[in-house]
């Protein structure tokens, strides 16, 4: 772990991350995206080394790996203002796990109205103060049977479903994982394109402003494309941390 030089990653990305920026189109440049660095795997000392160089938004996918880093004496006391975004599969038997967890921020992995409403009732007993539980709902843009997330055509209804009985959860925007390894030389990525129009529909068919309707698209190998097609919460880890083994 030595030879990884997180502060000079985080500091690379954000300046690629800029640089994508201004490359979008004008209507876009209101909103300047969020860098959330993909942690899984990886060991509390680079974590902290992020945060020392001003990184705040932390993403992992597993519930127990986040739990123990969450709870870690050196995090709690190096971090105390380390947002967690969890970006893993959500069941609903893991959710009092997940929102126990210190400093928990986002879970952008919603997408069903049973695990919408699990989460709704749940949280009260979890937050000491009365700010919201933020949530995003996934779409499964690519189709792929793999992926996790809503249908598209179904979003509508599920968003519709959490603004008006969800009082507890702040519909903060939507993601996608999408496919892996898509070929930006065949055009624009589809996925981030389907997921624009999902919230350009939900914007449209529920009256909400598009810009308080985040969209989290984008990974090590495609986050300038995605930001340039919109996205406003790229999810970078390989990039900052180093590449991680394939996990069993």
């Amino acid at each position: 772990m030595s030879d990884i030089d997180v502060k000079l990653g985080i500091k690379t990305i954000l300046e690629r991350i800029e640089i994508a920026c201004n490359k979008r189109i004008p209507e876009l440049q209101c909103v300047k995206p969020q860098l959330v660095a993909v942690s899984k795997t990886k060991p509390n000392n680079l974590i902290i080394e992020a945060y020392e160089a001003g990184q705040r938004h932390f993403g992992e996918n597993y519930i127990q790996e986040l739990i123990e880093k969450a709870n870690s004496s050196d995090i709690l006391e190096k971090c105390k203002d380390i947002r967690w975004h969890f970006i893993g599969h959500l069941q609903g038997n893991k959710v009092n796990k997940i929102l126990s967890v210190p400093n928990l921020y986002l879970i952008e992995t919603v997408d069903s109205k049973k695990l919408a409403t699990r989460l709704d009732q749940k949280w009260p007993e979890f937050s000491s103060n009365d700010l919201k539980l933020k949530i995003m709902l996934q779409v499964n843009t690519s189709g792929e049977d793999a992926k996790n997330g809503i249908e598209p055509e179904e979003l509508v209804d599920l968003a519709k479903y959490v603004s008006e009985n969800c009082k507890n959860l702040e519909l903060n925007g939507i993601m996608t994982i999408g496919q892996f390894g898509y070929n930006l030389e065949q055009g624009p990525n589809p996925d981030f394109i389907l997921l624009k129009k999902c919230r350009d529909e939900i914007c449209q068919r529920l009256g909400w402003d598009w810009k308080n309707v985040n969209l989290s698209m984008g990974m090590s190998d495609d986050f300038e494309h995605a930001i340039e097609m919109g996205s406003t919460n790229v999810r970078v880890g390989s990039s900052i941390f180093g590449f991680r083994p394939k996990k069993e």
